[in-house]
């Protein structure tokens, strides 16, 4: 099964780059500065900061869906303009390095099949969930923070 993997567009977070910690704060968003790599996965380039690199942990709605499974949850961006990553047949490093949890949604938004895999295992899970004609896409989650991490589509 062919597939892509995409990070999130920058343009929704680029107002929040350069603003003091109080403005960014009315926004329910914290700049960090990452002191460790692995540790800081930005969700627009799909890897992970470098040491020293700033960041901004957001609040994102990932799942919009009209639905009981609409959620949003706290995701980190570098505080940069970046292109957003898209790999196709390949699962970045960044989830490769992580345990994860993919959820598989309808295209109403419904979720209808989940499991948990170590992030070097992927692509067979995704393979296996795109295998269902039902699947319209896919979530990556990191499974340890639950935060939101990937978007994966049939390519």
């Amino acid at each position: 099964m062919t597939f892509r993997i995409t990070g999130l567009s920058a343009k929704p977070f680029e107002h929040l780059f350069g603003l003091n910690d109080a403005d960014l704060a009315r926004h329910n968003a914290k700049r960090y500065v990452a002191n460790e790599k692995p540790g800081f996965p930005c969700r627009i380039t799909l890897e992970d900061a470098e040491p020293g690199e700033t960041l901004l942990l957001v609040p994102h709605a990932h799942q919009t869906s009209q639905t009981a499974y609409a959620s949003k949850g706290p995701i980190f961006i570098r505080e940069r303009t970046a292109p957003r990553a898209e790999f196709r047949n390949e699962v970045p490093a960044q989830l490769k390095a992580r345990l994860i949890s993919l959820r598989a949604y309808a295209k109403d938004g419904m979720m209808l099949d989940a499991d948990v895999v170590d992030g070097r295992d992927l692509e067979p899970l995704i393979d296996r969930l795109l295998a269902n004609e039902t699947v319209d896409y896919l979530h990556a989650h990191f499974a340890r923070r639950g935060c939101y991490a990937a978007l994966i589509e049939r390519a």
